[in-house]
């Protein structure tokens, strides 16, 4: 509706000017938001800081209008974000996440293109039964896997495992709770085996909300993590699989009709 501020992305229609977007970069971090804002788009407007949930509206360099905005940490404030931004018309959202790798071959620094995540998300669950696909846009994942290449990004495309938790559900045990429960353990080796790519905490509430709500999601998360080697964060190809991640994005966001 129009002068309708939402209650958590804190803008609404009327505040998107006179060609509002219709697609959204979604990231989880708000410096992430920025960023894309700062070098990828131009005549940019800050549209809201609203609980750290920072939104950005400007321009493709092909003049196409388009959102920067954030979702915040995990499925459910994932969740409230999407619904608000398909209340002021956005219709394409492609998430531009970090993950961990759980297959060898797939090194920090480069990027996995979600097709489909296994979804093991209580906000999910809200939304539509556990059977019900989590499934990308066939049309934006091609996109992004076009720009991949273009752009020369490493990148690995395949099924993405999306947890709720950071620690217990990613199996890491060097934590403030070394002790995971029975049900856990092996799961990362599993999954593996089941050709399984990634570990990250979004895309499969986001891709079920697609479904749901007809509208186009896809994914390209920058790896900074290789879990067949350790736990950890790896500090120093953060940025550069970021950076990836985000170029892939917009190269894709460009491309599209």
């Amino acid at each position: 509706m129009l002068n309708q501020r939402f209650y958590h992305i804190g803008f609404g229609l009327d505040d998107l000017g006179s060609s509002p977007p219709t697609i959204a970069l979604l990231s989880g971090d708000p410096e992430r938001s920025r960023l894309i804002a700062q070098m990828y788009l131009q005549d940019v407007r800050l549209l809201s800081e609203n609980r750290g949930l920072n939104s950005y509206v400007g321009y493709l360099s092909n003049g196409r209008t388009i959102l920067s905005a954030t979702s915040g940490m995990g499925a459910p404030s994932l969740s409230i974000i999407v619904n608000e931004l398909i209340q002021v018309g956005i219709r394409q959202i492609i998430r531009i996440g970090t993950c961990g790798s759980i297959q060898p071959y797939i090194p920090v620094g480069s990027v996995v293109i979600s097709s489909a995540a296994l979804c093991r998300q209580g906000a999910a669950n809200d939304i539509a039964p556990v059977e019900y696909p989590a499934v990308a846009d066939p049309f934006l994942t091609v996109a992004l896997v076009k720009a991949a290449r273009e752009l020369k990004v490493e990148h690995y495309i395949g099924i993405t495992a999306s947890v709720d938790t950071f620690y217990e559900g990613q199996e890491r045990t060097d934590s403030a709770n070394p002790n995971l429960m029975r049900s856990l353990h092996g799961i990362t080796e599993e999954y593996r085996r089941l050709n399984i790519l990634n570990y990250e905490m979004e895309c499969g509430t986001l891709f079920k909300m697609a479904g749901v709500y007809n509208f186009a999601a896809a994914a390209v998360c920058g790896v900074v993590a290789g879990r067949t080697v350790s736990e950890n964060i790896i500090l120093e190809q953060k940025d550069i699989a970021i950076r990836n991640a985000i170029a892939t994005a917009v190269h894709a966001a460009e491309t599209l009709e």
